[in-house]
Order: structure tokens, then C-alpha cells, then sequence
């Protein structure tokens, strides 16, 4: 009997392949115009998903609120820059005005309930409470100064001056008057006055003499300080001992207010003034989705140049915890190529999840086709094995075509035969059943089935002749 495998069709006896064809009916085709038509259907529907879509990179996916401070302060005027560059890019940032840094924070950690608030200004040495689920997404490239205005700031030269002396330290909420209350608790014995005064009332009140010291952390090239200095006449006080009081205060550092730097004509201020600068952290709540993320950086990556490379490898002493998503951002200079391109796939995982993901598909689907070689190759070995038993209960060399009508030998009319020959039809109907079932199992990747219908086409042609032979042999 031959091995070889033969086209189905040359194994279906000629009725049996009219049956089946003539169960058929004639099918319909379309015609060449309809059939121009749908395709250009399909290529306007195409078109139009994909204008729709916009694959070209934007930030319309960033749709946040972010908390800055008082409308007046830097806080508010950074928010106001990233929403703008957002905007241009098709997205949305919502500028939240506060009291400041210690009300964003609360309001941070209130907003993870609901997500109405995604990301705030925090200035830097804030404490945060027990359980709070923030983290650090980065911080802005220019720090901010403690600045304390007033008159005659001359004769404050060491903490005991200080003594009696009624100083603004900013509203409540606000990282002024957090930083403030911690600095005060150094001069410890000296009797202070402190206030908690909005900035523009502290300044009003300063000027008029009615406060000796003004209090507020901001930008110290922002036009607030700049019209305190050259318009109100305010002076800057350098804080008695300030290179000791930085190192009582880690999140701080010294930092220098030039002379002339205000009114380089006028020569305001008229000396070198040192002051306490802090960092100003963007912090996050957790609601914005790692997508979101990434393409809120890269806005304020537009906006700060150096904003990347600023946050690159500085260790974070911060008391947060940093963003995973903002750390692979800056280790990369820049958004992934499914943050930049596919947002919301990146909300779903991370790109390296889904590397691992299409690795982990590749080897299952890998190892399920090779599964189903294995099977498929066992079914024909035993189907093999079956037609050479076969072979050798009948004649040597017999074919499909020659069984149905071969010779009756009387060694094949013994019980024995008899017995082998239903043993071996009773294999080859449970080969076949197995066959069938193993094809339409998901190991099999789509078009492999056929290989088994071959299969199944050789061993129900060779049941069909060996049943044929029983029907010729004569009763026991």
C-alpha cells in the first residue's frame, strides 16, 4: 500500500464527488462595477477612520486640572504656561488657583477620591500626612526664593534684632507660611510677631509701616518682587546667618539676589542680597493615566528646555516617591513610542508590559503550533502504521483502488483474520474520530485544519474499501 498522500480529490470516488457538488447551488458574483465600488468604499471608510484618529503626534489626550496658587503669584503664571502649550496641542490643562503649596497638597490627596484634580505645584520641605498615595513627577528648572521685604532693613543684623518685630509669613495653606513657621522655630528666644497675611496685604501694610517684615516665596525675577524693590521702595532683608540656617533646613540652599538686578540703573537692590531658595516639585495624585502622563511632561519639557536634563539622575530627597512613569521618562529624554504616538495604549500598560506581552503571545503561539505538528505528525504515523498492518493482513503493495475488488485469499477467511481485520478498521475509525477532533482544537492555527482533513480523506477512503472487502467475504 502506497504512504504517499494523495490530492483529496483523486480519493473521492467520482458519485460521491457529483453528491457533493451537485448539492451546490450556483453562486452568485458581483459584477465588476460593484465590485470597484466596494473597494472604494472600503478605501473612503479607511480614510476617514484615519483622518478621524489623527495619528500625527498632539496632546489631545491630556485632559487635566492642575493646582497652582494665588492668580498673582508664579506659581499661577507657570500653570498658565503648560496650559498654554497644552492647548496649542489640542489637549486641556485647567489652572486651579489655591493658598498654595499646603493646600494642594490636601487638595491632592482629597481629589484621588473623584480625579478632579490630577497634578499641583508643591514647593519643596512640605510635610505630607500618614498614607498619602502621592508622588513626585518632577521638579521645575527655576528655584524660588524666600524673600522678606521691609524698611530699614539694615539694622537686622543678627537673629536678636529680629526680637519684637511683627512679620507677615503669608495665608494659610500657603508654602510661605509653612517655610516661615519652620525658620521662626530656629530663633528660638527671640519674641517674633507673625501674621498670617495674604502677599498683597503684607506688602500694602509693609509699606506703610504698619509690618516691619513682608514674607513670600517666589520667583525672585517676577515682576511682583521687581514692583515691591522699584516702586513700594522695599528693601531685602538678608537673613542674619543664612549659609547656617540653610544647613538647619536640607531642602534649602543659598542662593543670590544680585545688585542691580531689579533696576540695574537705579542699582536695586544696592548690594548682593543672599536668600533661602527651594525647589518647586510638580506632584501627582495618581489619577492621570501613565499616557496622560508622559504627554503632560513632554509639554512641560517644551516649555522648560532644561527641564528634562534637570531632572536626570538627581536623587530624590524629597519625601516622595517618584513617578515610575516621569523616571522612564527622563532616563529616556522623552516620551516612549506608544506615549507619543498611542496614548491610550500606554493607559491600558506600559510599553515594557506590552514587550513582554507580545513576547509571551510569540512563545505561546509558538509553542501551541508546535503542539500541533506533533499531533499532526503522530495521527499520520499511526495512520501509516495502520495501512501497513493492513498490507500485511492482505497483499503486499495494495492500494485504495485495488482492496475493494482484490482476490479472497483463504488464509484472509480464518477467525483470526477475520478478528485482526475488524480490530484494525475499529483503530482506524477511532484514528479518524481523533483526527476530526484534534482539528478543530484552538492549537491549530487558522488554514493548518486542512492538513488534517487530508487526513481524515485518506482513512475514511481506506475504511470505505476495507468495508467493502468484509461485505465480499463469505459468512464464518
Amino acid at each position: 500500500m502506497s504512504n504517499k498522500q494523495e490530492p483529496a480529490s483523486r480519493l473521492i470516488p467520482a458519485d460521491r464527488m457529483k453528491r457533493v457538488l451537485g448539492q451546490r447551488g450556483p453562486r452568485a458574483s458581483l459584477s465588476p462595477g460593484a465590485k470597484t465600488a466596494i473597494l472604494f468604499g472600503a478605501l473612503a471608510v479607511l480614510t476617514a477612520l484615519v483622518a478621524w484618529l489623527d495619528p500625527r503626534p498632539s496632546l489631545r489626550h491630556v485632559q487635566v486640572a492642575m493646582l497652582s496658587a494665588n492668580p498673582t503669584g508664579n506659581y499661577y503664571a507657570t500653570v498658565e504656561k503648560i496650559a498654554a502649550e497644552v492647548g496649542r496641542r489640542k489637549g486641556r490643562v485647567q489652572n486651579l488657583s489655591s493658598a498654595g503649596s499646603v493646600e494642594n497638597v490636601q487638595r491632592l490627596i482629597a481629589g484621588a477620591k473623584n480625579c478632579n484634580v490630577h497634578f499641583g505645584l508643591v514647593q519643596d520641605g512640605i510635610a505630607y500626612p500618614e498614607g498619602h498615595k502621592l508622588e513626585l513627577i518632577g521638579r521645575l528648572t527655576r528655584p524660588e526664593s524666600l524673600v522678606l521685604l521691609g524698611r530699614n532693613v539694615e539694622r537686622i543684623r543678627t537673629p536678636a534684632d529680629l526680637k519684637g518685630l511683627r512679620i507677615g509669613i503669608g495665608p494659610d495653606g500657603s508654602g510661605t507660611q509653612d517655610l516661615m513657621r519652620q525658620v521662626l522655630t530656629l530663633f528660638e528666644g527671640v519674641d517674633i510677631v507673625a501674621l498670617a497675611l495674604p502677599i498683597d496685604r503684607q506688602l500694602a501694610m509693609a509699606e506703610h509701616r504698619e509690618l516691619d517684615l513682608a514674607a513670600m516665596v517666589l520667583d525672585d525675577e517676577g515682576k511682583l518682587l521687581v514692583n515691591a524693590v522699584t516702586e513700594r521702595k522695599m528693601e531685602i532683608l538678608q537673613l542674619p546667618d543664612i549659609a547656617s540656617l540653610a544647613r538647619h533646613l536640607p531642602y534649602t540652599r543659598v542662593g543670590v539676589i544680585q545688585a542691580g538686578q531689579m533696576y540695574y540703573a537705579r542699582q536695586l537692590p544696592h548690594e548682593d542680597k543672599k536668600v533661602l531658595q527651594i525647589d518647586a516639585l510638580i506632584v501627582g495624585n495618581g489619577c492621570a493615566p501613565d499616557g496622560v502622563t508622559q504627554q503632560f511632561l513632554t509639554a512641560v519639557a517644551d516649555v522648560y528646555p532644561t527641564f528634562v536634563r534637570h531632572n536626570k539622575g538627581q536623587p530624590n530627597l524629597t519625601g516622595l516617591p517618584m513617578s515610575p512613569v516621569a523616571a522612564n521618562f527622563y532616563s529616556a529624554e522623552g516620551p516612549d513610542l506608544l506615549g507619543k504616538y498611542a496614548p491610550w495604549a500606554v493607559d491600558i500598560m506600559p510599553m515594557p508590559t506590552w514587550i513582554q506581552l507580545g513576547v509571551a503571545f510569540s512563545v505561546l503561539f509558538s509553542g501551541m503550533a508546535l503542539w500541533h505538528r506533533f499531533r499532526l505528525w503522530r495521527i499520520d504515523a499511526d495512520r501509516v502504521k495502520l495501512e501497513r498492518e493492513i498490507e500485511a493482513l492482505l497483499v503486499p503493495g495494495a492500494t485504495v483502488d485495488s482492496i475493494a475488488e482484490m482476490p479472497i485469499d483463504a488464509l484472509q477467511l480464518t477467525p483470526e483474520a477475520r478478528a485482526q481485520l475488524d480490530n484494525l478498521m475499529l483503530h482506524l475509525s477511532a484514528l479518524l474520530e481523533k483526527s476530526r477532533q484534534q482539528s478543530m482544537s484552538v492549537l491549530v492555527p487558522m488554514g493548518e485544519e486542512m492538513k488534517y482533513r487530508n487526513q481524515e480523506t485518506l482513512m475514511t477512503d481506506l475504511l470505505r474499501v476495507l468495508r467493502i472487502y468484509k461485505g465480499r467475504l463469505p459468512p464464518a
